[in-house]
Protein backbone atom coordinates (compact mmCIF):
# COMPACT_ATOMS: atom_id res chain seq x y z
CA UNK A 1 0.00 0.00 0.00
CA UNK A 2 1.23 3.27 -0.94
CA UNK A 3 0.19 6.68 1.00
CA UNK A 4 -0.93 9.87 -0.72
CA UNK A 5 -1.15 13.11 1.08
CA UNK A 6 -2.46 16.22 -0.68
CA UNK A 7 -2.34 19.66 0.88
CA UNK A 8 -5.00 22.01 -0.58
CA UNK A 9 -5.19 25.84 -0.13
CA UNK A 10 -8.90 26.10 -1.77
CA UNK A 11 -8.70 30.16 -1.49
CA UNK A 12 -6.97 32.36 0.24
CA UNK A 13 -8.79 34.58 2.53
CA UNK A 14 -7.71 38.24 2.86
CA UNK A 15 -4.63 38.19 0.79
CA UNK A 16 -3.87 40.96 -1.93
CA UNK A 17 -4.69 38.88 -4.88
CA UNK A 18 -6.16 35.47 -5.12
CA UNK A 19 -4.00 32.19 -4.79
CA UNK A 20 -4.70 28.37 -3.66
CA UNK A 21 -1.35 26.33 -2.33
CA UNK A 22 -1.35 22.62 -3.98
CA UNK A 23 1.03 19.99 -2.76
CA UNK A 24 0.73 16.22 -3.57
CA UNK A 25 2.81 13.46 -1.59
CA UNK A 26 3.50 9.87 -2.63
CA UNK A 27 5.38 7.77 -0.22
CA UNK A 28 6.87 10.63 1.18
CA UNK A 29 7.86 12.09 -1.97
CA UNK A 30 6.60 15.35 -3.63
CA UNK A 31 4.45 14.52 -7.08
CA UNK A 32 3.52 18.03 -7.13
CA UNK A 33 4.22 21.20 -5.01
CA UNK A 34 2.62 24.42 -6.60
CA UNK A 35 1.56 28.13 -5.04
CA UNK A 36 -0.81 29.27 -7.77
CA UNK A 37 -2.01 32.65 -7.72
CA UNK A 38 -5.26 33.08 -10.29
CA UNK A 39 -6.03 37.03 -9.43
CA UNK A 40 -7.31 38.48 -12.60
CA UNK A 41 -4.60 40.86 -13.85
CA UNK A 42 -5.61 44.14 -12.21
CA UNK A 43 -4.00 46.38 -15.23
CA UNK A 44 -2.08 48.98 -13.39
CA UNK A 45 0.70 49.23 -15.13
CA UNK A 46 -1.56 49.50 -18.21
CA UNK A 47 -3.88 52.32 -17.09
CA UNK A 48 -0.59 54.10 -15.86
CA UNK A 49 0.14 54.68 -19.58
CA UNK A 50 -1.05 57.93 -20.94
CA UNK A 51 -1.22 59.70 -17.50
CA UNK A 52 0.58 62.43 -16.14
CA UNK A 53 4.01 61.11 -14.30
CA UNK A 54 2.75 63.31 -11.60
CA UNK A 55 -0.25 61.26 -10.85
CA UNK A 56 1.71 58.07 -10.88
CA UNK A 57 2.43 58.27 -6.75
CA UNK A 58 -0.70 58.32 -6.16
CA UNK A 59 -1.92 55.49 -8.04
CA UNK A 60 0.87 53.05 -7.43
CA UNK A 61 -0.05 53.80 -3.69
CA UNK A 62 -3.80 51.55 -3.86
CA UNK A 63 -1.73 48.74 -5.26
CA UNK A 64 -1.26 47.80 -1.69
CA UNK A 65 -3.46 49.03 1.70
CA UNK A 66 -0.60 47.66 4.14
CA UNK A 67 2.26 49.50 2.59
CA UNK A 68 1.26 52.02 -0.10
CA UNK A 69 4.68 54.21 1.13
CA UNK A 70 6.65 51.70 -0.54
CA UNK A 71 4.66 52.71 -3.39
CA UNK A 72 5.00 56.00 -3.50
CA UNK A 73 8.92 56.16 -2.80
CA UNK A 74 9.77 54.06 -5.39
CA UNK A 75 7.26 55.65 -7.93
CA UNK A 76 8.66 59.02 -6.88
CA UNK A 77 12.46 58.42 -7.03
CA UNK A 78 12.19 56.53 -10.36
CA UNK A 79 10.30 59.12 -12.34
CA UNK A 80 12.49 61.99 -10.28
CA UNK A 81 15.58 60.26 -11.97
CA UNK A 82 13.69 60.78 -15.55
CA UNK A 83 13.35 64.33 -14.94
CA UNK A 84 17.19 64.87 -13.52
CA UNK A 85 15.46 65.86 -9.65
CA UNK A 86 17.23 65.73 -6.57
CA UNK A 87 15.38 66.36 -3.20
CA UNK A 88 17.22 67.80 -0.67
CA UNK A 89 18.36 66.22 2.85
CA UNK A 90 15.70 67.66 5.13
CA UNK A 91 13.33 66.22 2.43
CA UNK A 92 14.88 63.21 2.30
CA UNK A 93 14.58 62.81 5.95
CA UNK A 94 10.78 63.33 6.17
CA UNK A 95 10.57 60.94 3.55
CA UNK A 96 12.50 58.47 5.66
CA UNK A 97 10.33 58.99 8.82
CA UNK A 98 7.12 58.16 6.89
CA UNK A 99 8.74 54.81 5.34
CA UNK A 100 10.08 54.22 9.20
CA UNK A 101 6.48 54.84 10.18
CA UNK A 102 5.15 51.90 7.85
CA UNK A 103 8.08 50.13 8.73
CA UNK A 104 6.65 49.75 12.44
CA UNK A 105 2.99 49.07 11.70
CA UNK A 106 3.92 46.48 9.19
CA UNK A 107 6.28 44.05 10.88
CA UNK A 108 4.03 44.24 13.85
CA UNK A 109 1.13 43.84 12.63
CA UNK A 110 2.58 40.41 10.68
CA UNK A 111 5.20 39.34 13.63
CA UNK A 112 2.13 40.06 16.59
CA UNK A 113 -1.38 39.67 14.98
CA UNK A 114 -0.75 37.18 11.90
CA UNK A 115 2.76 35.46 12.47
CA UNK A 116 2.46 34.67 16.49
CA UNK A 117 -0.91 32.88 16.35
CA UNK A 118 1.06 30.15 14.36
CA UNK A 119 4.40 29.87 16.91
CA UNK A 120 1.59 29.90 20.17
CA UNK A 121 -0.71 27.27 18.85
CA UNK A 122 -4.11 29.49 18.10
CA UNK A 123 -6.68 30.05 15.23
CA UNK A 124 -6.03 34.02 15.23
CA UNK A 125 -5.32 36.70 17.22
CA UNK A 126 -8.43 36.86 18.81
CA UNK A 127 -7.93 33.43 20.40
CA UNK A 128 -4.50 34.08 21.15
CA UNK A 129 -5.95 37.50 22.91
CA UNK A 130 -8.13 35.53 25.42
CA UNK A 131 -5.16 34.25 26.86
CA UNK A 132 -2.09 36.64 25.76
CA UNK A 133 -4.01 40.18 26.04
CA UNK A 134 -1.07 41.71 26.92
CA UNK A 135 1.06 40.98 23.67
CA UNK A 136 -1.67 42.19 21.61
CA UNK A 137 -2.47 45.41 23.34
CA UNK A 138 1.88 46.29 23.20
CA UNK A 139 1.14 45.14 19.64
CA UNK A 140 -2.10 47.32 19.24
CA UNK A 141 -0.40 50.12 20.51
CA UNK A 142 3.41 50.03 18.70
CA UNK A 143 1.48 49.65 15.64
CA UNK A 144 -0.82 52.83 16.64
CA UNK A 145 2.52 54.81 16.77
CA UNK A 146 4.16 53.64 13.67
CA UNK A 147 0.39 55.09 12.21
CA UNK A 148 0.09 58.13 13.55
CA UNK A 149 3.34 58.52 11.60
CA UNK A 150 2.53 58.02 8.64
CA UNK A 151 -1.04 60.37 9.46
CA UNK A 152 1.10 63.45 10.54
CA UNK A 153 3.45 63.41 7.55
CA UNK A 154 1.15 61.42 4.79
CA UNK A 155 -2.30 63.19 5.56
CA UNK A 156 -3.59 59.71 6.88
CA UNK A 157 -2.32 56.47 7.44
CA UNK A 158 -4.11 54.49 4.68
CA UNK A 159 -2.77 55.95 1.42
CA UNK A 160 -0.96 59.07 2.60
CA UNK A 161 -1.89 62.02 0.10
CA UNK A 162 0.88 64.44 0.54
CA UNK A 163 3.80 62.60 -1.10
CA UNK A 164 4.71 63.64 -4.14
CA UNK A 165 7.26 63.70 -7.15
CA UNK A 166 9.83 65.48 -6.00
CA UNK A 167 8.57 65.54 -2.06
CA UNK A 168 5.67 66.38 -0.71
CA UNK A 169 2.78 68.65 -0.87
CA UNK A 170 3.11 69.83 2.96
CA UNK A 171 5.29 69.27 5.32
CA UNK A 172 4.54 69.09 9.11
CA UNK A 173 4.72 72.25 11.14
CA UNK A 174 7.52 72.72 13.59
CA UNK A 175 5.42 71.53 16.32
CA UNK A 176 3.52 68.93 14.40
CA UNK A 177 5.81 66.20 15.13
CA UNK A 178 6.22 66.52 19.12
CA UNK A 179 2.99 64.64 19.85
CA UNK A 180 4.63 61.50 18.40
CA UNK A 181 7.10 62.32 21.90
CA UNK A 182 4.93 61.62 24.28
CA UNK A 183 5.58 58.35 26.47
CA UNK A 184 8.59 57.28 23.98
CA UNK A 185 10.16 55.45 26.33
CA UNK A 186 7.23 52.83 26.70
CA UNK A 187 7.22 52.76 23.38
CA UNK A 188 10.74 51.94 22.80
CA UNK A 189 10.91 49.49 25.58
CA UNK A 190 7.72 47.63 23.59
CA UNK A 191 9.73 47.36 20.42
CA UNK A 192 13.05 45.62 22.31
CA UNK A 193 10.52 43.69 24.45
CA UNK A 194 9.34 42.14 21.22
CA UNK A 195 13.15 41.12 20.46
CA UNK A 196 13.06 39.40 23.29
CA UNK A 197 9.41 37.82 22.89
CA UNK A 198 10.63 36.82 19.16
CA UNK A 199 13.96 34.65 20.61
CA UNK A 200 11.38 32.97 23.38
CA UNK A 201 9.64 31.48 20.43
CA UNK A 202 9.94 27.36 19.23
CA UNK A 203 11.27 27.20 15.79
CA UNK A 204 10.53 24.50 13.44
CA UNK A 205 13.79 23.52 12.16
CA UNK A 206 14.12 24.39 8.06
CA UNK A 207 17.96 25.74 7.22
CA UNK A 208 18.29 25.13 3.16
CA UNK A 209 20.92 26.91 1.11
CA UNK A 210 19.37 30.38 0.09
CA UNK A 211 20.74 33.38 -1.52
CA UNK A 212 19.45 36.84 -0.13
CA UNK A 213 19.14 39.58 -1.75
CA UNK A 214 18.83 43.61 -0.48
CA UNK A 215 19.53 47.07 -1.20
CA UNK A 216 22.59 47.62 0.37
CA UNK A 217 24.36 51.26 1.33
CA UNK A 218 27.46 52.21 3.03
CA UNK A 219 27.04 54.03 5.69
CA UNK A 220 22.92 53.68 6.29
CA UNK A 221 20.73 51.13 6.57
CA UNK A 222 18.72 50.61 3.40
CA UNK A 223 15.70 51.68 2.79
CA UNK A 224 15.27 54.61 0.21
CA UNK A 225 18.12 53.44 -2.02
CA UNK A 226 21.19 51.95 -2.68
CA UNK A 227 23.24 48.71 -4.47
CA UNK A 228 21.53 45.40 -5.02
CA UNK A 229 23.48 43.58 -3.69
CA UNK A 230 23.21 39.41 -2.59
CA UNK A 231 25.17 36.85 -0.27
CA UNK A 232 26.00 34.91 -3.30
CA UNK A 233 28.19 37.93 -4.65
CA UNK A 234 25.99 40.37 -6.56
CA UNK A 235 26.97 43.48 -6.51
CA UNK A 236 25.15 45.79 -9.12
CA UNK A 237 23.24 49.27 -9.18
CA UNK A 238 19.28 49.51 -8.92
CA UNK A 239 18.58 50.41 -12.54
CA UNK A 240 20.51 46.64 -13.07
CA UNK A 241 17.95 44.80 -11.76
CA UNK A 242 16.18 43.49 -14.25
CA UNK A 243 19.59 42.34 -15.21
CA UNK A 244 20.29 39.64 -12.68
CA UNK A 245 16.63 39.05 -11.33
CA UNK A 246 14.64 37.71 -14.56
CA UNK A 247 10.85 37.16 -14.79
CA UNK A 248 9.44 33.57 -15.42
CA UNK A 249 6.23 32.25 -15.60
CA UNK A 250 4.45 28.91 -14.74
CA UNK A 251 1.52 27.30 -16.26
CA UNK A 252 -0.97 27.17 -13.20
CA UNK A 253 0.20 31.27 -12.08
CA UNK A 254 -1.09 34.15 -13.21
CA UNK A 255 1.39 36.09 -11.19
CA UNK A 256 5.36 37.49 -12.32
CA UNK A 257 7.88 35.99 -10.69
CA UNK A 258 11.66 36.37 -10.40
CA UNK A 259 14.77 33.80 -10.30
CA UNK A 260 18.42 35.05 -10.23
CA UNK A 261 19.39 34.92 -13.62
CA UNK A 262 16.67 32.98 -14.27
CA UNK A 263 18.60 30.06 -12.55
CA UNK A 264 17.82 29.75 -8.69
CA UNK A 265 15.20 31.26 -6.66
CA UNK A 266 16.27 34.03 -3.77
CA UNK A 267 14.82 36.06 -0.37
CA UNK A 268 14.10 39.43 -0.22
CA UNK A 269 12.61 41.06 2.75
CA UNK A 270 13.69 41.74 6.78
CA UNK A 271 15.84 38.63 6.91
CA UNK A 272 17.47 39.45 3.73
CA UNK A 273 18.47 42.64 5.15
CA UNK A 274 19.36 42.17 8.08
CA UNK A 275 21.71 39.46 6.95
CA UNK A 276 23.17 41.76 4.61
CA UNK A 277 23.06 45.14 6.49
CA UNK A 278 23.15 43.88 10.33
CA UNK A 279 26.36 46.24 11.25
CA UNK A 280 24.16 49.31 10.17
CA UNK A 281 21.48 48.16 12.46
CA UNK A 282 21.18 51.16 15.23
CA UNK A 283 24.15 50.05 17.83
CA UNK A 284 21.31 49.73 20.67
CA UNK A 285 19.73 47.37 18.33
CA UNK A 286 23.40 45.48 17.72
CA UNK A 287 23.69 45.38 21.76
CA UNK A 288 20.63 43.75 22.25
CA UNK A 289 21.32 41.21 19.36
CA UNK A 290 24.75 40.73 21.07
CA UNK A 291 22.98 40.28 24.32
CA UNK A 292 20.34 37.82 22.88
CA UNK A 293 23.42 35.70 21.18
CA UNK A 294 21.62 36.59 17.64
CA UNK A 295 24.15 35.57 15.20
CA UNK A 296 23.86 36.26 11.41
CA UNK A 297 23.11 34.86 8.89
CA UNK A 298 19.66 33.94 10.24
CA UNK A 299 18.93 30.93 8.10
CA UNK A 300 15.96 29.30 9.27
CA UNK A 301 13.22 31.28 7.26
CA UNK A 302 10.73 30.73 10.65
CA UNK A 303 13.26 32.85 12.10
CA UNK A 304 12.33 35.92 9.77
CA UNK A 305 10.20 37.03 12.81
CA UNK A 306 13.21 38.08 14.94
CA UNK A 307 14.52 39.93 11.79
CA UNK A 308 11.21 41.86 11.89
CA UNK A 309 11.36 42.80 15.22
CA UNK A 310 15.13 43.88 14.89
CA UNK A 311 14.38 46.01 12.34
CA UNK A 312 10.95 47.62 14.40
CA UNK A 313 13.01 48.35 17.27
CA UNK A 314 16.11 49.79 14.86
CA UNK A 315 13.11 51.46 13.10
CA UNK A 316 11.56 53.82 16.20
CA UNK A 317 15.16 54.18 17.28
CA UNK A 318 15.99 55.63 14.08
CA UNK A 319 12.16 57.79 14.05
CA UNK A 320 12.76 59.30 17.34
CA UNK A 321 16.32 61.08 15.93
CA UNK A 322 14.71 62.56 13.11
CA UNK A 323 11.64 63.57 15.00
CA UNK A 324 14.14 65.40 17.65
CA UNK A 325 15.59 66.80 15.12
CA UNK A 326 13.00 68.15 12.65
CA UNK A 327 13.05 71.32 10.97
CA UNK A 328 10.51 72.15 8.65
CA UNK A 329 12.34 72.17 5.13
CA UNK A 330 12.39 75.47 3.12
CA UNK A 331 10.13 74.35 0.52
CA UNK A 332 8.74 71.00 0.72
CA UNK A 333 8.92 70.02 -2.66
CA UNK A 334 11.38 70.30 -5.73
CA UNK A 335 9.60 71.28 -9.16
CA UNK A 336 11.38 70.33 -12.40
CA UNK A 337 9.73 70.65 -15.54
CA UNK A 338 8.73 67.17 -17.41
CA UNK A 339 11.12 65.78 -20.40
CA UNK A 340 11.65 62.21 -21.71
CA UNK A 341 13.49 59.68 -20.61
CA UNK A 342 13.55 56.53 -18.68
CA UNK A 343 14.25 56.16 -15.19
CA UNK A 344 14.29 52.86 -12.78
CA UNK A 345 14.20 52.88 -8.58
CA UNK A 346 13.97 50.47 -5.88
CA UNK A 347 13.35 51.29 -2.27
CA UNK A 348 12.75 48.37 0.45
CA UNK A 349 9.15 48.14 0.93
CA UNK A 350 8.85 46.36 4.40
CA UNK A 351 8.59 42.78 2.34
CA UNK A 352 11.45 43.83 0.20
CA UNK A 353 13.12 45.16 -2.82
CA UNK A 354 10.34 46.73 -4.35
CA UNK A 355 11.52 47.94 -8.35
CA UNK A 356 9.59 50.25 -10.49
CA UNK A 357 10.59 51.59 -13.92
CA UNK A 358 9.21 54.57 -16.23
CA UNK A 359 9.35 56.02 -19.62
CA UNK A 360 7.63 59.09 -20.05
CA UNK A 361 7.48 61.73 -22.82
CA UNK A 362 8.52 65.24 -23.49
CA UNK A 363 4.59 66.15 -22.39
CA UNK A 364 5.36 64.03 -18.60
CA UNK A 365 3.19 61.37 -20.01
CA UNK A 366 3.69 58.06 -18.91
CA UNK A 367 4.63 55.43 -21.79
CA UNK A 368 5.56 52.29 -20.12
CA UNK A 369 5.86 51.07 -16.75
CA UNK A 370 7.08 48.00 -15.18
CA UNK A 371 6.34 47.32 -11.01
CA UNK A 372 7.86 44.15 -9.51
CA UNK A 373 6.51 43.85 -6.11
CA UNK A 374 8.87 41.76 -3.13
CA UNK A 375 5.58 39.09 -2.81
CA UNK A 376 6.71 38.32 -6.78
CA UNK A 377 10.28 37.17 -5.96
CA UNK A 378 9.66 35.59 -2.66
CA UNK A 379 7.07 33.25 -4.70
CA UNK A 380 9.82 30.42 -6.08
CA UNK A 381 11.38 30.69 -2.66
CA UNK A 382 8.17 29.50 -0.35
CA UNK A 383 7.76 26.30 -3.03
CA UNK A 384 11.33 25.74 -2.16
CA UNK A 385 10.51 25.92 1.71
CA UNK A 386 7.97 23.71 1.14
CA UNK A 387 9.41 21.18 -0.96
CA UNK A 388 12.19 21.22 1.50
CA UNK A 389 10.17 20.21 3.82
CA UNK A 390 8.20 17.60 2.34
CA UNK A 391 9.81 14.37 4.42
CA UNK A 392 8.60 16.27 7.23
CA UNK A 393 5.52 16.41 6.00
CA UNK A 394 4.84 12.91 4.81
CA UNK A 395 5.06 11.64 8.63
CA UNK A 396 3.35 13.98 10.18
CA UNK A 397 -0.36 14.09 11.34
CA UNK A 398 -2.72 15.46 8.82
CA UNK A 399 -3.41 18.66 10.54
CA UNK A 400 -0.24 19.00 11.95
CA UNK A 401 1.37 19.25 8.21
CA UNK A 402 -1.20 21.55 7.08
CA UNK A 403 -0.44 23.68 10.28
CA UNK A 404 2.80 23.69 9.46
CA UNK A 405 2.70 24.16 5.53
CA UNK A 406 0.43 27.81 6.74
CA UNK A 407 3.67 28.77 8.75
CA UNK A 408 5.90 28.54 6.35
CA UNK A 409 4.06 30.42 3.63
CA UNK A 410 3.25 33.20 6.76
CA UNK A 411 6.93 33.26 7.21
CA UNK A 412 7.20 35.58 4.09
CA UNK A 413 4.06 37.89 5.25
CA UNK A 414 3.38 37.79 1.47
CA UNK A 415 0.44 40.13 1.35
CA UNK A 416 -1.76 38.13 3.24
CA UNK A 417 -3.67 39.44 6.35
CA UNK A 418 -5.65 36.70 7.17
CA UNK A 419 -4.74 35.09 10.63
CA UNK A 420 -7.83 32.37 10.30
CA UNK A 421 -6.53 28.98 8.47
CA UNK A 422 -6.90 28.20 5.51
CA UNK A 423 -5.81 24.90 4.12
CA UNK A 424 -7.41 21.92 3.41
CA UNK A 425 -5.82 18.47 3.86
CA UNK A 426 -7.05 15.48 2.53
CA UNK A 427 -5.51 12.08 2.83
CA UNK A 428 -5.90 8.91 0.90
CA UNK A 429 -4.39 5.54 0.26
CA UNK A 430 -4.04 3.79 -3.06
Amino acid sequence: MSMSKEIKVEYLARVEGEGSLHIKLKDGKVEDLSLRIFEPPRFFEAFLVGRSYMEVPDITARICGICPVAYQMSSARALEKVVGLDVPDDVRKLRKLLYLGEYIESHVLHAYLLHAPDFLGYESALEMAKDHPDIVKAALKLKQWGNRIMEIIGGRSVHPVSPRVGGFHKAPGGDDLSPLLTNLDETKRTAFDAIDWAMGLKYPDLDRDTEYVSLWKKDEYPMLDGRIRSSKGIDVPEEDFEKVCVESQVSYSTARRYMIRGKTPYVVGPQARVNLNHEKLAPEVQDKARELGISFPISNPYKSIIARTLETAHSVIEAEKIIREYRPPASPYVKREPRAGEGAAITEAPRGMLFHRYSIGPDGIVKKASIVSPTSQNQTSIEADLLELAPKLASMQNDKATWLCEQTVRNYDPCISCSAHFLKLDLTSE
